[in-house]
């Protein structure tokens, strides 16, 4: 199964239904990233990666790329640019046990959202790659 989103336009709503609207759209990705970062609250390794006192601008930069990727609003390409998300992450030291620790709490939050088996697979794979390709420091 593919990300692959047609669009009417550069900008433009997806034609068709997409994986976000299958999934069920805002709520699905708010509840997963909300879920994710309530993990990373109180995460000795990861919670000093984000210098926010609250973490909602993170919550909410990572809900417009899931959403947007996934077939959603393009609205954080509009705010923030192209994702760049190896760019991103090149400030924080991201190891192997930064990921890992990463993927424990996305885990936990993909597990929370109850998606059936195809769906959850597809979104697993695709995070987990992710995390993978983040890491930027042996």
């Amino acid at each position: 199964m593919s990300n692959l989103t047609l669009r009417n336009g550069p900008d433009g709503d997806s034609v068709g239904d997409s994986f976000w609207q299958q999934v069920g759209g805002r709520a699905t990705f708010e509840k997963l990233v909300r879920e994710f970062y309530r993990g990373v609250a109180d995460d000795d390794l990861l919670r000093p990666m984000y210098p926010e006192e609250d973490l909602e601008g993170a919550i909410q930069r990572l809900i417009g790329f899931l959403e947007q990727y996934w077939g959603g609003p393009t609205t954080y390409s509009q705010e923030r640019g192209h994702p760049r998300l190896r760019m991103r992450h090149l400030p924080f030291h991201v190891d192997a046990a930064a990921r890992d620790r990463w993927l424990l709490h996305m885990r936990r939050a993909v597990d929370a959202l109850e998606l059936p088996p195809l769906y959850e697979e597809q979104l697993w794979t695709y995070l987990d790659r992710a995390a993978q390709a983040m890491v930027n420091t042996p």
